[in-house]
C-alpha cells in the first residue's frame, strides 16, 4: 500500500502533467501562441510550488518539527495535511448507508 505522501503528490501531479502534455500542442503541429507558453510555465511552476512545500511538510512530520510542519501546510492553503479513509469520511459513510438500504431508493 503506497504511503499518503506517495498517494498526495500522485493526485497532485498527474492532472499537472496531463494538462503540460495538453498544452504542448506546438509538438503535434497545433499553433501554440504566448498565452499557451505562459500557462504552460504556470502550471509547471505550481507543481514546483507544491512539491517544495509538501515535502518541507513530509519532512518536518517525519522530524516531529510542528512549527515547521504548520508554516508549509499554511502555505499550502490548510495548516494540517489531508488524511484519507479516517473514521470521519463522509463518502465511505454514504456509500455503507446506500448498501444498507439507507439510500432513499423507491421499490
Amino acid at each position: 500500500m503506497p504511503s499518503n505522501l506517495f498517494v498526495s503528490m500522485m493526485r497532485t501531479f498527474v492532472p499537472i502533467v496531463a494538462a503540460l502534455v495538453l498544452s504542448w500542442t506546438g509538438r503535434l503541429g497545433i499553433p501554440v501562441d504566448s498565452n499557451a507558453a505562459a500557462s504552460a510555465v504556470a502550471l509547471g511552476l505550481a507543481a514546483v510550488y507544491y512539491l517544495v512545500f509538501r515535502g518541507l511538510e513530509w519532512l518536518a512530520a517525519r522530524l516531529s518539527w510542528a512549527p515547521l510542519q504548520r508554516a508549509a501546510g499554511i502555505f499550502l492553503g490548510w495548516a494540517q495535511p489531508p488524511v484519507y479513509g479516517g473514521k470521519d469520511d463522509d463518502v465511505r459513510a454514504a456509500l455503507k448507508r446506500a448498501e444498507n438500504g439507507g439510500g432513499g431508493s423507491a421499490s
